[in-house]
């Protein structure tokens, strides 16, 4: 079985945010997630501790590409790596400045400190993976699984028993509760719902989060995820049918899901590193443009 490395790559100085995973195969380690470019450093660190360069890295397998997901593997390119990714996340690496523009729209000055930067990838190192295609790294073979609902352009990895979920599988950090991250544009719960019952009818052993580690309670875990999504887009609907403004939201929000992860039994602490890892103002902006678009019956 291969050796699976997890790389923790303290995301604003916290533990338990961000995760890389470094698998062992026969033909050498492959990296699944880069995290952002703004944690390079900590990648480095990790992927040395495990007993290997950089330069060893010769294939990367992205989720999706978002920038805590694929903000640093441009970084893997230029040392050599190719970058497996969903076909319509492609483009974007391929020439990041939409994807970029986009995000500094948000997230202004903050950009490089969250982020760092993000540069084009040669497109001869891209590799766009499509639904359940099983890829071949020596003896290992890991098939992909087109999963929307979180992104467009999601991918879970499985790997004989196991799921790398991304996003899709939610966050879920320590002894915390599982929560859905919807940042916008994509956010579509069918889709979504969808996307949980193909990860159901693999059946994995356990899953491995981004947001952060194992999860063997597999079942239960999608249960609770797909419970809380309903939940959070049901305490949001009318705020939105209301037209409430989004930034008078975002506080109510955050009053509203401590209470929850408060009755779980979490720490102001660990609290933190959940709004690290999926910030509330995203939840809000993502699911008024999800019932936005379901309104306006432009969700298929």
């Amino acid at each position: 079985m291969e050796n699976i490395q997890i790389i923790d790559l303290h995301f604003q100085n916290t533990k338990d945010a961000i995760a890389s995973f470094l698998v062992e195969t026969s033909d050498g380690p492959i990296l699944i997630e880069t995290g952002p470019a703004s944690t390079f450093d900590q990648l480095s660190r990790g992927i040395s501790e495990c007993g290997y360069s950089m330069e060893d890295i010769k294939h990367v397998l992205l989720t999706h590409i978002h920038f805590d997901h694929a903000g640093a593997a441009w970084k893997l390119a230029e040392a050599g790596a190719k970058i497996y990714v969903h076909p319509i996340g492609l483009p974007h690496l391929a020439s990041p400045e939409k994807l970029w523009n986009s995000a500094s729209q948000i997230y202004g000055d903050d950009m490089d400190r969250l982020w760092g930067k993000m540069k084009p990838i040669p497109t001869n190192q891209l590799v766009g993976v499509e639904d359940n295609h099983e890829l071949k790294f020596g003896n290992t073979k890991i098939k992909s699984l087109h999963t929307p609902g979180h992104a467009v352009h999601h991918i879970a990895w499985k790997m004989g028993e196991i799921i790398f979920t991304g996003d899709v599988a939610g966050v879920k950090i320590a002894n915390g509760p599982v929560v859905p991250p919807c940042p916008p544009p994509d956010i579509h719960l069918e889709a979504w719902k969808n996307s949980l019952a193909i990860i159901k009818g693999e059946k994995p052993t356990s899953l491995y989060l981004t947001h952060f580690g194992i999860i063997d309670h597999v079942d239960y875990h999608l249960d609770a995820l797909s419970y809380t999504l309903d939940d959070w887009a049901e305490w949001i609907r009318p705020h939105y049918e209301k037209n409430t403004d989004q930034t008078e939201v975002v506080p109510l929000f955050m009053e509203y899901s401590n209470s929850q992860f408060l009755k779980e039994g979490c720490t102001n602490e660990l609290i933190q590193i959940y709004e690290y890892a999926n910030p509330s103002w995203m939840s809000v902006a993502g699911l008024y443009r999800y019932w936005k678009l379901k309104g306006q019956g432009r969700l298929k």
